[in-house]
């Protein structure tokens, strides 16, 4: 048998932002998202569509249509949007995909901070 691991050559976000954690999991539970990702004091909700997942088989590259994230100091389980309204949220620290992910959304926030305070 025959193994080859071909990861993910690269990751196109097209849409970002910065959100309340209570603001991201509405818009999780409303839009029908199932999980929100958390790593390093961060919560992350990806929209990812089906045609994403065949681009990236075809072309090893993986384009996601929006991230919206922001800082959960404290890793839970679940996150209790209303009172009868849970999501799930999983730990992906040890997931090398989405430490890049954190990693360019950070160096993102840090390069803009560094225009804007440039700019006044």
């Amino acid at each position: 048998m025959d193994v080859e691991i071909v990861p993910t050559r690269k990751i196109s976000v097209l849409g970002l932002d910065k959100r309340s954690v209570k603001d991201i999991a509405w818009c999780a539970a409303t839009y029908g998202v199932n999980r929100l990702y958390w790593l390093n004091g961060y919560l992350l909700c990806l929209e990812v569509y089906d045609k994403s997942f065949e681009h990236e088989i075809k072309n090893k590259e993986f384009p996601i249509s929006h991230v919206c994230y922001a800082e959960l100091p404290k890793y839970e389980r679940i996150f209790e949007v209303d009172k009868s309204l849970q999501i799930p949220i999983v730990n992906v620290s040890g997931m090398k995909l989405f430490r890049s992910l954190l990693k360019a959304i950070l160096d993102n926030e840090k390069k803009n901070s560094t225009a804007k305070k440039s700019q006044v």
